[in-house]
């Protein structure tokens, strides 16, 4: 009877010891898979900021990336190069979206508070779309000297992967930070195709797609990818010289389009300080709410229509 209550106390003990042991084991491979994701979610740094910037923000960061939403934000803000997290985007969104609903509710009146935050929303939407379309725009100008660089290294005799690594230590920004993107996908094991498959993906553009296209074909069929390359070289700069002068014959349409809100909110600020509280009064009952609903409205459309007209695709 005494060895089989020693038995039974050694087994409990054994079984307690097992649990800790397990609880510890998975408490610290828990904590080792945040870091990593932590680590390998957070962009890299911006050119010209240090590379060990403390990050702000992080348990927002951490609970917004586990969303869908967050992960979406998380890619478009790789795509943009911006050094910010998808947290520190966030509260720095809604600080901007609170201070312009104060703003425009202590200058014009309360009514006009909500369409701000609005406003606030949609600016950050649109600044993302602008840097990231900035960068495509820098990148679709260094794409005839990549393209020169890797023509050149090709007809010496070097591989494509390594005319790839050259074209990333000797580009700058955003080339430069790409094709390292690329270079390192292919150094763990990824296939070329996919790795210039998803960088036409994170920036998008004709010129890009053609540059891909070629160098895809020719990793599979061989070929003459040196002049393919050549001639590429000199299409890609006539396309920098047109696209450069249709966007100098446009910046008057596209002034246009910001100056055309801008006179409207001037107009709006002129009259209450001329007429002190004329908004509220006119915010004050439905029909003048409506009517400044409609007013905004019709801004807006003006505003995207320019836009519109002023958008050419070469």
């Amino acid at each position: 009877m005494d060895s089989l209550a020693l038995l039974a106390l050694g087994a409990t003990l054994l079984t307690g010891v097992l649990a800790v042991a397990g609880v510890h084991t998975y408490a610290s491979g828990r904590a080792q898979r945040r870091a990593l994701i932590d680590r390998l979610a957070s962009p890299g740094p911006a050119p010209g900021l240090p590379a060990g910037r403390r990050r702000h923000f992080t348990a927002v960061d951490r609970r917004l990336r586990r969303t869908g939403p967050g992960h979406r934000l998380q890619l478009r803000l790789a795509a943009t190069g911006l050094d910010l997290t998808p947290g520190e985007f966030l509260v720095y969104v809604l600080a901007a979206v609170a201070a312009l609903w104060l703003l425009a509710s202590s200058l014009l009146a309360p009514f006009f508070g909500p369409i701000a935050g609005l406003l606030g929303v949609l600016a950050a939407n649109a600044f993302l779309d602008w840097q990231r379309q900035k960068r495509i725009e820098a990148f679709i100008g260094q794409l005839p000297e990549l393209s020169r660089i890797l023509a050149n290294a090709t007809s010496a005799g070097l591989a494509l992967r390594t005319a790839l690594s050259m074209a990333a230590e000797e580009l700058d920004a955003p080339a430069g930070d790409e094709l390292t993107t690329v270079t390192n996908q292919l150094a763990v094991g990824r296939s070329l195709d996919d790795a210039l498959g998803e960088l036409a993906e994170r920036l998008p553009s004709r010129e890009l797609v053609v540059l891909v296209t070629t160098l895809v074909l020719s990793n599979r069929a061989g070929g003459t990818i040196v002049s393919s390359l050549r001639n590429l070289t000199t299409t890609l700069e006539e396309r920098k010289e047109t696209r450069r002068e249709v966007r100098t014959m446009l910046a008057e349409v596209n002034a246009t389009a910001y100056t055309i809100p801008l006179l409207g909110l001037g107009a709006m600020l002129m009259m209450n300080s001329m007429s002190p509280g004329a908004l509220d009064e006119v915010t004050g009952s439905p029909l003048g709410q409506v009517a400044m609903i409609v007013a905004v409205g019709l801004f807006a459309v003006g505003f995207t229509v320019i836009r519109r007209l002023g958008k050419i695709d070469v």
